[in-house]
């Protein structure tokens, strides 16, 4: 239970960072969409770091679906208990969304109208998603010391380097649907990098499954 209720808050907290900043980089840029991009990475990416920091102790700090999933498929986790960090997952980032979009004045729940469509969206989920599961699954084997500074890294440097700003998460997806600012998405594109993301993932676990193989395998250099 402290675990699910660790990756609840983490996740609220994650969602919060990305929302709450995106509003206030947007409102203080001036309409420099560059500007307010800019400091959403950092926000995000900063915010990141400290709450990986906090949470790992009680619960490993996931905050995403398919961490939780793939942890579970390398043995990590049992299915149950995975299960359990995704429903907390979820209602993390809806309980997250609603008091980023509060504490800016806006509505708790808003349907996004931000359109991120088209195969350039969907391919740069997929790569996205496949580097933060490669970041994280190679570090958590071998540097776990430095998986907060690694994912709060990639994740600011992702926001730039791929056109859909890099939501690599279902968790924080399904909860930025019901955001209509900066940092929003339409429910009808909402599916689309679903799909990406998992396919990014699954290829992430089973390539650093095989090129970082646990500490205990005798095939390990």
């Amino acid at each position: 239970m402290r675990a699910w209720v660790a990756e609840c808050v983490g996740t609220a907290l994650l969602v919060m960072a990305v929302v709450g900043s995106g509003i206030m980089g947007d409102r203080l840029s001036g309409g420099n969409v560059a500007i307010a991009l800019l400091a959403n990475s950092i926000a995000t990416g900063a915010s990141l770091m400290a709450v990986i920091v906090m949470c790992a102790p009680v619960s490993g700090a996931h905050f995403n679906p398919l961490v939780s999933l793939a942890n579970a498929f390398q043995g990590g986790l049992s299915w149950l208990t995975a299960a359990g960090y995704v429903a907390a997952q979820l209602i993390g980032g809806f309980l997250g969304v609603a008091a980023g979009n509060l504490m800016f004045g806006e509505p708790a729940f808003a349907v996004s109208h931000h359109v991120r469509a088209g195969w350039p969206q969907g391919l740069s989920e997929g790569v996205a998603t496949f580097g933060l599961l490669s970041v994280i699954v190679s570090c958590s084997r071998r540097q776990p010391t430095r998986v907060p500074f690694a994912v709060g890294a990639y994740i600011t440097g992702a926001y730039w380097f791929t056109s859909s700003t890099s939501f690599a998460n279902p968790a924080v997806t399904l909860a930025r649907s019901m955001t209509n600012t900066f940092t929003g998405i339409r429910p009808l594109d909402v599916p689309g990098f679903l799909i990406a993301q998992a396919v990014g993932a699954l290829v992430a676990t089973l390539l650093w499954g095989w090129l970082t193989p646990p500490l205990s395998d005798p095939e390990t250099p």
